[in-house]
């Protein structure tokens, strides 16, 4: 009501200043001001929206499209379109780098639509979102741990999507991850001179992570420690990569799946 009084106002000023005859017709209809001939605001179709959503998304103006997808949640929240609109908010958000905000909406998501077609891919998403917060090995390793949780139930529920091989190379990549950080913890505890829990962490290493590729660089730095001759400096070297260890996309054949996540929306 404030609002269309106010419209109301601004043109009755309008049509004072100018003059009737110079004004006619001009506020004929309530568009001007992005209202209908009644003076209720204007409901775009749930299919001009989604395409606009769309159009945003493919060029990543996410914050924009998420806008438009919203809008489609709001005033259409049973339609087809509403459908589509609740999977892009949640990529919009993972695209803007809101791991958790994302990973709440896809949840919300699989908990709505248990049966859709898009699960797989909604899964997968859940696993990168945690994937994705994995930062560095001197840092939490939650991220690490989520992922492996998360991609591990996507293969137990559908291990022959289309999102598998991916899903167990990130399983793999998670897990260096997860070594790398026990092994970053025991070259600490050789810096600290805490030998009794650096060899305590590095038997853990080389009895769990056998075939990890830090496993021979900590089986080196464990003999040094059995000899008694700990590493008092250049202890740098002994430092593993920081960052999550990287995976070919083309020996797994990453980029081979046609299917996209919209064309999946059916329920």
């Amino acid at each position: 009501m404030t609002r269309t009084v106010f419209c109301f106002l601004l043109a009755t000023i309008y049509l004072s200043l100018s003059g009737c005859a110079a004004t006619e017709g001009m506020f004929s209809s309530w568009d001007f001001f992005g209202l209908g001939e009644d003076g209720e605001e204007k409901i775009e179709p749930a299919g001009k929206l989604v395409t606009q959503g769309m159009e945003a998304f493919k060029i990543g103006r996410y914050n924009t499209a998420m806008e438009y997808f919203q809008e489609v949640k709001d005033q259409h929240p049973f339609s087809p379109e509403a459908l589509l609109a609740e999977l892009k908010l949640a990529d919009c958000a993972f695209y803007n780098d809101n791991y958790e905000e994302a990973k709440e909406l896809y949840k919300e998501f699989e908990e709505r639509h248990p049966t859709n077609e898009a699960m797989p891919y909604v899964m997968f998403q859940i696993g990168m979102c945690d994937y994705s917060r994995t930062d560095r090995i001197d840092r939490d390793s939650t991220g690490a741990q989520d992922a492996i949780k998360s991609f591990s139930r996507l293969l137990r529920t559908y291990p022959d999507s289309p999102y598998t091989r991916e899903a167990k190379a990130r399983i793999r990549a998670a897990r260096e991850f997860i070594v790398n950080h026990e092994y970053y913890v025991a070259v600490f505890y050789v810096r600290t001179k805490k030998y009794d829990q650096a060899k305590h962490r590095l038997k853990y290493i080389v009895t769990m992570y056998p075939n990890a590729s830090i496993t021979p660089k900590a089986k080196a730095l464990q003999k040094r420690l059995a000899a008694g001759d700990p590493p008092k400096w250049g202890l740098d070297k002994w430092l593993p990569e920081l960052s999550m260890p990287d995976w070919n996309l083309s020996d797994i054949g990453i980029g081979t799946v046609d299917d996209e996540p919209e064309q999946l929306i059916n329920e």
